[in-house]
């Protein structure tokens, strides 16, 4: 049953709430799941844990939005609300959100109790491990299961913007939708959620992960990081000795990260591997994590004559042929490139190949790139030709444009640089003696080239200026 809430002075104190609110509900599920697995729950006990809540209410006079008075409403209080899960996990980013609100508003800031019980697979996700198998198919009898009607992206595609005597959404994501994606994170990366960092490289080959592990051991050793962290969650520390051997069977898309001192960013590596399938998956799941931003690293095929293997491609736009995400956004809506993104990869590069800037474009080429659901796309080119003229479309990939269409959905930051590894229209296939030595040569680069960028966009985190209002539009939940 849900209780009263409770007005809280400062955000640091509505977190603490939270988290001791959540503690005690997670403790009376598990105290449940116990008196059931020894025969001692009776059929009136109706005890389960409920999520927490946490509401804020901004007087009308304040409001920044226009949605509420362009459906005829009066103007009135602002009240936004959410559940919440893993307040602890989440303790930084909520009091980020909360003094900003703190600040920018006179607002009233609650924490209590929702109606919204914590399904059972998310409070104990090994709960049914020890029970035999009646008990096992009886838990749905006792034991709440996760909501499928109401664990959607609702918010984040716009489907709140007019609610009727309802409280708008505070955050893009209710406590379900991120119990759900934590769960599935640990499944697709084999590490927990809280060693991803807040700055996400995307790559689509095994080699930048090795070069991400070597540079990363190496930061380690030097004192420069606290961590690499690998997936099983083997933790490698200035002693050098990781924790656990490596992980006997490697996950779908396995994660890795580097723990930074010194003010400097943490970066989280994930080898996506081919396809815009795989890309939607984790961008669907990593942004419940609200990252600052994440970028594309990879291979294309190079479509212009004048490109050369090893050259750059700084995306500018994309043309969306992999049609995963059509229902959700269809290709009609533009995708814009954010702009401290842009400038960022562009520095980037300059700084780490060392080409003077009058040569620069020789080497970076910008544009459009086509992402295919198709990795055989050579084979109907007769059929592909005039829409790929007519884009004037310059590389091809499997991966970008679902990345940044998923970045654009969760208001994330994207960005793509690729490196042309292969021309197939012009002869020049992806064959293994050219590309040993391709790979040898432009791999260490592309990648110092993202790990650079990420410490020039960190300076536009710590100012405020990386979070694009391009990405925000109205009847925008409160938290980013």
């Amino acid at each position: 049953m849900k209780t009263e809430s409770i007005l809280c002075a400062t955000p640091k104190e509505a977190v603490a709430l939270l988290e001791k609110l959540y503690a005690e509900q997670i403790e009376i599920t598990a105290a449940r799941f116990g008196r059931y697995a020894d025969d001692a729950l009776f059929e009136d006990d109706k005890n389960q844990g409920l999520y927490p809540e946490i509401s804020v209410e901004i007087p009308a006079n304040q409001a920044t939005e226009t949605s509420h008075l362009a459906s005829g409403k009066l103007a009135d209080v602002n009240h936004y609300t959410t559940t919440i899960t893993e307040p602890k996990l989440y303790r930084r980013y909520l009091e980020e959100q909360l003094s900003r609100i703190d600040k920018t508003f006179t607002a009233k800031i609650s924490v209590g109790l929702s109606n919204t019980p914590i399904p059972l697979a998310f409070a104990l996700a090994d709960a049914g491990a020890g029970l035999d198998r009646d008990k096992k198919e009886a838990l749905p009898l006792y034991f709440h299961t996760p909501n499928l009607v109401k664990t959607n992206d609702e918010i984040v595609d716009g489907g709140q913007i007019f609610q009727n005597g309802e409280a708008s959404a505070l955050s893009l994501f209710t406590a379900e939708r991120v119990d759900y994606s934590l769960h599935r994170i640990r499944h697709y990366c084999a590490t927990d959620p809280e060693h991803f960092q807040r700055f996400i490289l995307f790559t689509n080959y095994q080699r930048y992960v090795d070069e991400f592990i070597e540079y990363g051991l190496e930061q380690v050793k030097s004192g420069e990081a606290v961590r690499l962290v690998e997936p099983g969650n083997r933790i490698t520390e200035s002693d050098g000795k990781p924790n656990v051997p490596p992980i006997a069977k490697p996950p779908q898309m396995p994660a890795y990260h580097l723990v930074r001192k010194d003010g400097r960013p943490g970066v989280t590596l994930v080898n996506i591997g081919v396809g815009p399938s795989n890309a939607k998956t984790i961008t669907d799941h990593l942004a419940v994590l609200r990252p600052h931003v994440w970028l594309m690293i990879g291979h294309c095929g190079a479509l212009r004559r004048t490109q050369r293997l090893g050259d750059y491609v700084l995306a500018h736009a994309y043309l969306r042929d992999d049609n995963v995400l059509d229902d959700v956004l269809p290709p009609s809506i533009p995708l814009p490139t954010i702009a401290e993104v842009q400038l960022a990869l562009t520095q980037a590069v300059q700084e780490e190949t060392g080409i003077d800037h009058s040569k620069l474009k020789q080497h970076l080429r910008t544009g459009t790139v086509v992402t295919t659901g198709d990795r055989n796309w050579e084979l109907r080119f007769e059929q592909i030709a005039k829409r790929l003229n007519q884009s004037r479309a310059i590389a091809i990939d499997m991966e970008s444009a679902t990345v940044a269409a998923n970045g654009y959905r969760y208001r994330v930051p994207y960005g793509t640089l690729l490196c042309a590894s292969d021309k197939p229209l012009h002869g020049e296939i992806k064959l293994p003696g050219m590309a040993d030595a391709f790979y040898q040569e432009r791999v260490g680069q592309h990648l110092a080239i993202g790990l650079r960028t990420i410490d020039l966009l960190a300076k536009e985190a710590d100012a405020g200026t990386l979070h694009s209002r391009k990405l925000r539009s109205f009847g925008e939940p409160l938290f980013r």
